[in-house]
């Protein structure tokens, strides 16, 4: 059943659809996805539009909602109908979190079920549902960050579904371990902390005073987590966006109040690092982020929290014992954070068990990629904090035909703070305008 509204500028439908928990077994449990139909409400032609099917990063983020039109968006409606797709998990499709994953049982149950949501079963799910939206008619797909991961999932798996593909931010190492990953994105992390300490040097003592604080005092936020300066430093996760820098600068300022027990961190600042480090919201992100990358028998094992451990650098005590700045970290999930969050704390041994595991299958088709025939593009941002540039580059090169825009101008959330000039230009790359 669907349900149409409006907002301002736009005609919107809200549909449901039924898939298979495990598309190898199809007669098996099925789970539901949730999508949003979006149309512009002045094009009296919008049933005869073509269809661009949004994916959204993550892994594990839903909840594509808004009010009107997004630059990104009304860029895309003056040529197509858009599907919105929570993908499995997130938003108001099916949940997957620490209130609802006991349903499937016990740790073991749990990391079974939570198996099924890679990038390959998205692309069954697309495939699924996209005979119900389009009547059979390929569609063109634009793949944010981890929606790009899929997209090029999409293009080993299921090329027939696609009329184009468009990528921003998105394009994954074929075959890197989650080892690689990391050990190609500390140093680009550092040097985005560099600069953030170039525009504002004021946060390096700022920042330093922060974290001696807690390494001396049990500070719990509101809603139960347990604040560490390993947590602290995630906070760095802001830094791979456009206005990151500037939100965790405004954090950093007003961090503390004079209190009759001395100074403490304030209320606002408890609050706001509450909000940006929680994963009640999206909790997937924290269970499936390093699965993301298990193609073979190696385990993923804690990749992020291994490989840290050979740049001592972010090592917050030895940092504060001398003079230097302490260093933020940024995209990446630890066994900590399953202690310190509550939303976390009920699924830290389903997560050892996904850590642990070693029986992922290969999410993309090198052969098939290299025999490509789908027009594509992809939009790879230069020094890109959440996804390495000569990882992008060197797929980029393994896709027949994909076409690249490599630029400095946007960090890794280009589309949205971007306007409609990423897509405008995603679009000409695969038309071959430009």
């Amino acid at each position: 059943m669907s349900v149409r509204y409006r907002q301002p500028g736009v005609v919107l439908t809200d549909r449901r659809f039924t898939v298979p928990l495990d598309h190898a077994a199809p007669d098996g449990e099925t789970i539901e996805l949730y999508a949003r139909e979006v149309v512009a409400s002045d094009r009296a032609d919008r049933d005869d539009l073509p269809w661009l099917v949004y994916l959204q990063g993550g892994p594990g983020f839903g909840a594509n909602r808004f009010i009107g039109r997004p630059a990104w968006l009304g860029r895309a409606l003056k040529e197509y109908r858009v599907l919105l797709l929570d993908q499995r998990g997130t938003g108001a499709s099916t949940p997957a979190n620490r209130q609802t994953l006991p349903l499937r049982g016990g740790p073991a149950e749990q990391a079974d079920y939570l198996t099924h949501f890679r990038a390959d079963a998205i692309v069954r799910d697309c495939e699924t549902i996209r005979p119900q939206v389009t009547g059979g008619a390929p569609w063109t797909v634009l793949g944010q960050s981890f929606g790009g991961f899929c997209t090029v999932a999409y293009l080993s798996m299921a090329p027939e579904g696609l009329s184009t593909a468009l990528i921003t931010g998105g394009l994954p190492s074929l075959d890197a371990h989650a080892d690689d990953v990391y050990r190609a994105a500390y140093p680009r992390i550092e040097r985005k902390v560099a600069a953030h300490y170039a525009r504002y040097p004021q946060d390096v003592e700022r920042a330093r005073r922060i974290a001696d604080h807690l390494l001396t005092h049990d500070v719990v936020l509101p809603n139960g987590y347990r604040l560490t300066v390993e947590a602290f430093q995630s906070l760095g996760i802001l830094l791979g966006g456009s206005e990151g820098s500037h939100r965790l600068h405004f954090l950093l300022e007003d961090a503390f109040v004079r209190t009759p027990g001395g100074p403490e961190l304030s209320d606002a600042f408890q609050e706001e690092a509450q909000s940006l480090l929680s994963y009640a919201g999206h909790p997937l992100y924290a269970l499936v982020h390093e699965a993301i990358y298990g193609q073979d028998a190696r385990p993923t094992d804690w990749s992020a929290e291994r490989v840290r451990a050979e740049f001592p650098q972010f090592d917050a005590a030895k940092a504060l014992a001398g003079d230097g700045p302490l260093l933020f970290t940024g995209e990446s999930v630890h066994p900590w954070m399953f202690e310190c969050d509550p939303a976390l704390r009920p699924l830290r041994e389903t997560a050892e068990l996904l850590a642990a595991r070693t029986d992922w299958t290969p999410l993309y088709d090198p052969a098939r990629l290299a025999a490509n025939e789908v027009p594509a593009a992809a939009a790879v941002y230069h020094d890109d904090m959440y996804v390495d540039t000569a990882h992008a580059l060197t797929t980029a090169r393994a896709v027949r035909g994909l076409r690249t825009w490599v630029t400095d101008e946007f960090e890794h959330d280009g589309v949205r703070a971007g306007g409609p000039r990423v897509l405008d230009r995603l679009l000409a790359l695969a038309r071959d305008e430009v």
